[in-house]
């Protein structure tokens, strides 16, 4: 699984600081024209990892009202379709820097160096791997073994 760092996609910086003053993470942005229309795909978890409640409609209506005009001047372009969602209770994670947002929650990856899917926990995730606290023991997993990976409600 590749890392590809958040400073890295494009306007997420800009976005990035207005999300967090509204207390959520900036999970993925995701931003691709279409028909003349520019659309925007951003995902949305809360900042602190202690609260279980999940991302309701007016977190996303909060972020998309704030963000929309923001995202509008960045691309000037008044066509913006801008969706704003939670990551899901099944997320499938597309990019290993997206891990730490999810630290203490549960996920599964298919370690392609056991060739099988791996439980737990995850307790940190930095640059070059994750740890996962599964039932027996904590794990160490590089992304580089990883081919893929989902959150589970557990």
């Amino acid at each position: 699984m590749e890392y590809k760092s958040f400073v890295e996609i494009p306007y997420y910086t800009d976005c990035e600081p207005v999300v967090t003053g509204l207390g959520y993470s900036l999970v993925e942005l995701r931003i691709f024209r279409t028909n003349g229309t520019v659309q925007v795909k951003i995902a949305i978890a809360h900042k602190d990892p202690a609260v279980t409640a999940g991302i309701g409609i007016d977190d996303c209506a909060k972020v998309h009202r704030l963000l929309l005009p923001r995202l509008e001047a960045l691309l000037q372009s008044q066509d913006v379709y801008m969706e704003v969602t939670s990551p899901g209770l099944e997320r499938h994670i597309k990019n290993a820097a997206e891990f730490v947002f999810f630290i203490g929650k549960y996920v599964k990856v298919y370690d392609v160096s056991v060739s099988d899917w791996v439980s737990g926990r995850i307790t940190s995730a930095d640059e070059k791997s994750l740890t996962l606290k599964t039932e027996d023991t904590e794990r160490s997993i590089l992304y580089e073994q990883i081919s893929k990976a989902k959150l589970i409600n557990s």
